[in-house]
């Protein structure tokens, strides 16, 4: 599987992720919804896996790369969330969250090869960067829906609109919790430590304590709603320093072993 293919797979994944979320918006039977979404998420995934393929290796060392797992666990994410609440714009919001990404990798590709550096041949490499990926993606769509709540929601914020936020979060930092370990794990086996303390761990740890502050704030002052959701659009600003702020911090060049490849 070539780079050059991705534009192919991702129009037509994006073709079927909108018609799932036009689906859901306009209330048809649930089974559209699922087929045209998982029809999208099994094209991507096809892409995805035939460069896993090509390049002999999880395809998850560049930014880019990086960007096909989010792009991929957001309709995901989303197809969950609609399948246990019903939400039928959850969606909508997913599906142009992955276009962005998708238009991203479009727009500005990026030169993959088979070189892998030996750190990140172990086999807990994979599984902590596919389950923090999906953390991620949940809590991107817990972040879109503060953003709704706090600036769009012309109406006052309903106690299951917080109670879907709380869901989004909670499973969001479970999986987090996993990917920490998953990486603990991972850096035993390739530098002989569990946890250095390196700029990308840092920011880990502060985006952890960041999504449990929202929690136990909730749990402690369950009726301040706009407080909590201006602590989640925090702790998502320490998520996006934790993914690729890094690679622009001073502190982090030619320092940080988590730093990516542009």
């Amino acid at each position: 599987m070539s780079w050059d293919y991705f534009s192919i797979f991702a129009i037509a994944a994006l073709l079927f992720w909108g018609l799932g979320a036009a689906a859901a918006w306009k209330g048809k039977k649930p089974g559209w919804v699922y087929a045209s979404t998982g029809i999208g998420l099994l094209i991507f995934f096809a892409f995805i896996l035939g460069m896993w393929i090509s390049l002999e290796r999880p395809p998850m060392r560049t930014m880019g790369e990086t960007r096909l797992w989010y792009a991929f666990f957001l309709p995901l994410a989303g197809l969950i969330t609609y399948s246990r609440w019903k939400y039928k714009w959850i969606l909508s919001f997913s599906f142009i969250l992955a276009l962005v990404f998708c238009c991203i990798n479009i727009f500005k590709p990026e030169i993959h090869n088979k070189t892998l550096m030996p750190a990140l041949q172990s086999p807990w490499f994979a599984p902590h960067v596919i389950v923090y990926m999906f953390a991620y993606a949940m809590l991107g769509a817990a972040t879109i829906l503060a953003i709704y709540l706090l600036w769009f929601k012309k109406k006052p914020i309903e106690k299951q609109e917080m109670e879907l936020s709380d869901n989004l979060a909670c499973v969001g930092l479970a999986f987090m919790t996993f990917g920490m370990l998953f990486g603990a794990l991972w850096a035993k086996e390739a530098w002989g430590h569990y946890w250095a303390w390196d700029p990308k761990e840092t920011w880990a740890a502060a985006t952890w304590i960041g999504y449990l502050v929202y929690i136990h704030f909730r749990l402690g002052r369950p009726q301040e709603y706009r407080k909590a959701l201006w602590v989640m659009l925090v702790a998502f600003v320490l998520l996006q320093m934790c993914w690729y702020g890094i690679n622009y911090l001073p502190s982090a060049q030619g320092v940080s072993v988590h730093t990516y490849n542009l």
